[in-house]
């Protein structure tokens, strides 16, 4: 339809771009508002909340007696969990909120998609992120991964016999590409989806956000750290962190002006670049843009296109609108095509994967 797909040749393109050619995904009628990216995520804004779906949330202690929190999705349909084809575990699909905590309506509508789908959702919820509570004064920086590796060690665990997988959320991106450079073949996911993700972090905060976006998860991050006003004045400066004017101001507050031990700016991205070990990455990701995205930036710099033409493993479906994080269609209400593009890219590669296990098979016996 009005997608490209860039990405290296080989066979696993060739058979995604067949997946995707057959589905019904990216073809069809129009979407609505073409042409405004900004009417639609004021639309996401404004959106009135629908009935929250049921969850079971778990706390997961850290090595450092810090907490996350993962809030298995189970919806109308009964628990989560189950089990997929031929009794086989159903696949796990971790959802990483945005770098905010904010657990979207759009993200929730995947989840509740994927799990219509036979997956088994559950939510990454970080330090201190949407009612978890905050044990230590530490909160996770923007591309640390150190807690997401903790929680898929802990998935490993609970569902040793299922597929791993994971989606994020535009600036929650930052998390799972640094994860997936950092952790290389050892990442535990047999795939990766990121819908309008962040590349490069840095540029991204120093170049300013659209208002529209940016105030609110200002507000959204300022009540959550308001809460822990008092365990946080032990290592930060509250009053100037509580009256950031911006997302940078902010972030340099929290994580670099800290009093025991403060760093520069620099040095900071340094260790939080989304893509600083994305030659490292071994699993399958794709990255769904759209080149009208008014919170990413312009595309000519804010696409790291040479990577998607030098890996085998970065695949980016790009589409001319679709805003941030929206990719509306015409259809049932909060209907997205991006969230069904995720949901069948997820499907290729479980059968692209499967059938190369099934190709080995007789030489292993041999």
């Amino acid at each position: 339809g009005c997608c490209r797909l860039l990405c290296k040749p080989s066979a696993l393109a060739q058979h995604l771009v067949r997946s995707l050619g057959r589905s019904a995904v990216l073809w069809g009628g129009r979407w609505p508002w073409p042409c405004w990216p900004w009417l639609q995520m004021l639309q996401q804004l404004l959106q009135l909340p629908e009935p929250q779906p049921a969850v079971s949330r778990e706390l997961l202690q850290l090595p450092d007696a810090g907490l996350v929190a993962l809030d298995w999705l189970t919806g109308p349909w009964g628990a989560a969990g189950g089990s997929g084809t031929g009794g086989t575990p159903s696949p796990v699909l971790l959802l990483i909120p945005n770098a905010a905590g904010k657990v979207t309506e759009g993200l929730l509508q995947l989840g509740l998609r994927a799990l219509e789908r036979g997956f088994t959702p559950v939510i990454f919820n970080r330090r201190g992120h949407n009612g978890c509570p905050l044990t230590t004064p530490r909160l996770q920086p923007f591309g640390d991964p150190a807690d997401l590796r903790e929680a898929l060690t802990y998935l490993r665990c609970r569902q040793p016999g299922a597929a791993l997988l994971a989606a994020s959320e535009g600036s929650g991106s930052g998390l799972l590409l640094a994860y997936l450079g950092e952790s290389g073949s050892s990442s535990r996911l047999a795939a990766a989806a990121c819908l309008s993700p962040i590349f490069r972090g840095r540029d991204w905060f120093e170049a300013g956000m659209p208002w529209l976006y940016e105030w609110p998860l200002l507000l959204h991050l300022k009540r959550g750290l308001s809460r822990y006003a008092g365990a946080l004045a032990e290592v930060v400066d509250v009053d100037r962190l509580l009256g950031s004017r911006s997302l940078r101001e902010l972030e340099e507050t929290l994580f670099c002006s800290t009093k025991s031990c403060p760093i520069t700016w620099e040095t900071y991205w340094e260790r939080n670049e989304p893509l600083r070990d994305a030659d490292e990455a071994a699993v399958p990701v794709l990255c769904l843009c759209s080149a009208d995205d008014p919170v990413r930036g312009p595309a000519g710099r804010s696409l790291p296109l040479e990577l998607f033409r030098s890996s085998p493993y970065f695949f980016l479906l790009l589409t001319q609108r679709g805003g941030h994080c929206c990719f509306p269609r015409q259809g049932p209400p909060g209907r997205c095509w991006g969230h069904e593009a995720v949901l069948e890219y997820f499907r290729a590669m479980a059968e692209f994967l499967g059938a190369e296990e099934r190709g080995k098979a007789p030489w292993r016996a041999r």
